[in-house]
């Protein structure tokens, strides 16, 4: 944490502020705010820049305002890098099916297959998440390509084996908010059919959707052994978006077979 406060102090002198100019600014900010946590008092600074010790993060803002550097920036030198959220929260293995709400602009890399084999021609359409055999590091330079606008991730819990095998647990999956109208008809097959990803007062669930007047049913893969769901919509249910891609791994179904 010493090195933080180096950093600290350099930007300070480099703007040649005094301890007295940091107090003044800062007071400023707490009073705009309502908030005194704010302010940083001499003593406080005094630590901060030579004893190591971490500011709150309040003073941290204040410190970040102050000196004009970036909040994560100012994060990562204590070791926090918001760069590694998403990934982060992939690692983790919550048992709950939940949304990934990350800025792309704050991520450095985002976990995701990136090694399909060579039995994989790119040029031809391909039912991939059969070929995933890795999970690799994507640098944001390629997520340029995205639409990122109507797009979000969200992460199927360990536990939830709604729509196993074609999504399964502890899968990244990509949601479409453009589509959030249910396809009652007009598909041929499961793989074919409309995956809907859905919010409601419990928590969040994948799966199937038929519509009729005010009820939804939420279906589940018959092979996952989860029964379907009922909902009145829209009071009690919320459609994200449609599923339309998804990163996943082969061990889990392992997993579930030990527990059975």
């Amino acid at each position: 944490m010493h090195e933080a406060g180096r950093h600290l102090r350099k930007l300070r002198e480099q703007l040649r502020l005094k301890y007295r100019d940091i107090e003044e600014a800062s007071t400023k900010i707490a009073t705009a705010y309502g908030n005194q946590e704010f302010a940083i008092r001499l003593s406080r600074l005094a630590d901060i820049e030579n004893k190591g010790t971490v500011p709150s993060i309040y003073r941290l803002y204040s410190l970040s305002a102050i000196y004009g550097v970036d909040f994560s920036t100012v994060l990562q030198w204590y070791g926090v890098d918001l760069g590694e959220l998403s990934a982060d929260a992939v690692k983790l293995g919550i048992e709950q099916t939940r949304t990934l709400n990350f800025s792309p602009l704050k991520l450095k890399h985002v976990e995701m297959p990136a090694d399909f084999g060579q039995s994989v021609d790119l040029r031809k359409t391909s039912y991939l998440s059969r070929h995933v055999q890795g999970w690799g590091t994507i640098p944001l330079s390629l997520l340029k390509s995205l639409d990122l606008r109507d797009q979000r991730y969200a992460f199927i819990g360990t536990e939830d084996w709604s729509m196993d095998p074609l999504i399964r647990p502890g899968s990244f999956v990509q949601i479409d908010e453009a589509k959030r109208r249910i396809q009652n008809d007009n598909w041929n097959h499961e793989y074919d059919r409309p995956i809907y990803f859905l919010e409601h007062r419990l928590g969040f669930r994948c799966g199937w959707c038929t519509l009729r007047g005010e009820t939804l049913i939420v279906e589940s893969h018959s092979a996952s052994r989860s029964g379907p769901d009922i909902y009145k919509y829209p009071d009690d249910v919320e459609i994200l978006g449609q599923i339309v891609g998804v990163a996943m791994r082969f061990d889990s179904g392992k997993k579930r077979h030990k527990r059975s």
